[in-house]
């Protein structure tokens, strides 16, 4: 896959992945990841890039092997459905941040957040 006019690279993803607000530079990119066909799930990776070192952390904290199992489980599962529940809020946000355009949805049935 060729890379996008104004791909952050890989320290850049990761900080907009965080939350972090990426130069003027990034911003057809930033429209690109918000906007195109399958931003849906790209805001879920993102959310796993964020989530899955957070789980290996409670998977390392003391007790049984089952609660070591379980409790990473409950906090990537419960992130993940908020995640997928609110990613047209997420990513009206997102394009807040940048000072780009909000896409009007009518599926949504309601306005953007």
């Amino acid at each position: 896959m060729s890379r996008l006019p104004g791909d952050p690279g890989v320290l850049g993803k990761l900080a907009f992945a965080v939350g972090f607000r990426l130069p003027e530079a990034n911003r057809d990119w930033v429209l690109h990841e918000l906007t195109d066909a399958g931003w849906r799930i790209r805001v879920i990776l993102r959310h796993l890039t964020v989530m899955i070192p957070v789980c290996v952390l409670l998977a390392l904290l003391p007790g049984p092997p089952w609660l070591k199992i379980m409790v990473p489980a409950l906090a990537l599962a419960g992130s993940l459905f908020t995640v997928a529940a609110y990613a047209d809020d997420i990513r009206a946000a997102r394009l807040r941040q940048h000072k780009l355009p909000v896409p009007d949805d009518p599926d949504l049935g309601r306005p953007t957040h």
